[in-house]
């Protein structure tokens, strides 16, 4: 955990005590700005995260002349938190426990529900151009990264990214099937 190529100019995040002494310090602050922007309790934590773990890989760019370890780690929050921003105002909204309304009694799901889901999985499927069906079924059934799909098929992670969402978009406004 400890990187000897930080030097003077180093935030000491790359250290076991240095790293305990900003989450002692400023874990709390860094909480609190992310739950006042973003309003929720898990994306909040998810920024700190986000925040702590990119100081800690650019723990060597830090310089003390232009601020201290708080400010740089609150400017680097800032980035984190405009991403998480951006991203969620681009991507469909996440389904929460609340919206769900059916809930399975039995557990598993006999061999015909299966069947008939897979069948109907096809269907969906096949309304969509191949570049989205191939991306969807690599990403959503395939349960891969973006980043391994991307190589896979030879295109760009943003590419990758971009034909899923629309994807899913386009099945949202498919009309139900009974």
């Amino acid at each position: 955990m400890t990187d000897n190529t930080c030097g003077a100019r180093c935030a000491r995040l790359c250290t076991r005590d240095g790293l305990a002494e900003v989450l002692a310090t400023d874990r709390g602050l860094l909480h609190w700005r992310a739950m006042r922007s973003l309003g929720d309790a898990g994306l909040a934590e998810h920024a700190v995260q986000e925040t702590l773990l990119r100081g800690w890989r650019s723990c060597h760019d830090y310089d003390s002349r232009k601020g201290s370890v708080r400010t740089w780690l609150s400017a680097i929050e800032h980035n984190v938190i405009v991403d998480i921003v951006r991203a969620r105002s681009v991507r469909p909204g996440d389904v929460g426990w609340d919206d769900i309304t059916e809930v399975s009694v039995c557990g598993k799901p006999d061999f015909a529900d299966g069947l008939v889901d897979g069948l109907l999985v096809d269907q969906l499927l096949a309304r969509l151009p191949e570049p989205q069906r191939a991306a969807v079924t690599e990403v959503i059934l395939h349960d891969r990264g973006y980043r391994e799909v991307a190589a896979d098929f030879g295109i760009p992670i943003g590419t990758v990214k971009t034909r899923v969402h629309y994807a899913l978009r386009s099945l949202r406004q498919l009309p139900e099937v009974a």
